[in-house]
């Protein structure tokens, strides 16, 4: 990209007058994210990761990440202020991290907003390529999902969130946002995040419930502590969740654990459904089988 154009868009790396370098902020937006209602941040590099006063950690750094946090499905292109406000970080310090990313091809300009540039996927691909588990699991959701003819997906636990590493999708979506490797879910509303909950210690799991908030994604939600660390017991005793309608009206699905050489839990794995087409019983009777076995599979893959 051009000196001229980071110019003419205000990234020539010169602050613009009116606008000071501001020190890092701990502002956040008070607007709903559409997979976050409770009005959690959007960036994944969190405020309290900063450490001040340590001489080893690269603020920097760690601003420039959760620029590219910043981008998602629901906002692809954003403006310096959607992005300042999205972080909490200064118009003036989001400039600059725009600028270096858009020096090192990773972000792209628009007359007023930015989008991430095909280049970022190398940043992911530089983990799922180096990652046993993504690699074993691809060919393996491939074959689940040719023979229940559902979309199938294998996620990992990252922070309270659900993270997909693989996924293997049917023509029809269930889901009014589009899944991939990469994307984001919250963990206590879904089949697969009850699964790696339920596996978690009782010390993790507590300290997830202290911070953790469960707001209503649909009528049928589980929001209640209580109700929710009863179904995680539950889960860990079937070997299974079953998640109706809780994520989004209409949408059904079911997982199971993924365990790794030491027999702990790696990961989760599922398979989502149209409720108006497969019934509870359906799933248990006829996916539960199948899904089970192909985690097997993989499991032993994994060893």
């Amino acid at each position: 990209m051009s000196n001229t154009k980071l110019e003419r868009i205000g990234l020539s790396g010169k602050p613009t007058s009116g606008q000071p370098r501001g020190p890092l902020t701990s502002r956040v937006s008070e607007r709903k994210d559409p997979a976050y209602p409770d009005g959690a941040p959007r960036s994944r590099v969190r405020q309290n990761h900063f450490e001040e006063g340590d001489p080893n950690f690269m603020t920097s750094l760690a601003r420039g990440l959760a620029v590219i946090c910043a981008f998602s499905d629901h906002r692809r292109s954003l403006t310096i202020p959607q992005i300042s406000e999205r972080t909490g970080f200064s118009r003036a310090a989001v400039r600059r991290c725009l600028y270096t990313l858009a020096k090192l091809g990773y972000v792209a300009s628009g007359p007023r907003s930015f989008e991430l540039e095909p280049k970022i996927l190398e940043l992911g691909h530089a983990y799922l390529s180096s990652t046993p588990l993504a690699a074993a699991a691809q060919p393996t959701l491939d074959r689940l999902c040719q023979a229940v003819r559902e979309s199938c997906s294998v996620s990992i636990l990252d922070g309270d969130d659900i993270l997909y590493v693989a996924r293997s999708s049917t023509t029809v979506r269930i889901l009014s946002v589009d899944l991939g490797v990469g994307s984001r879910l919250p963990a206590y509303c879904t089949s697969m995040g009850r699964v790696l909950l339920a596996y978690q210690s009782q010390e993790e799991l507590r300290a997830y419930f202290a911070r953790a908030k469960f707001p209503p994604r649909t009528k049928r939600t589980i929001i209640s502590r209580a109700k929710l660390m009863k179904e995680l017991a539950d889960v860990r005793k079937k070997q299974y969740a079953i998640v109706d309608q809780e994520l989004e009206m209409g949408l059904r699905s079911i997982a199971v654990p993924v365990f790794g050489k030491s027999g702990a839990i790696l990961a989760a794995m599922n398979a989502g459904t149209q409720a108006a087409r497969v019934s509870i019983g359906q799933l248990r009777e006829t996916i539960y089988p199948q899904l089970q076995a192909a985690a097997a599979r993989l499991s032993a893959l994994l060893r």
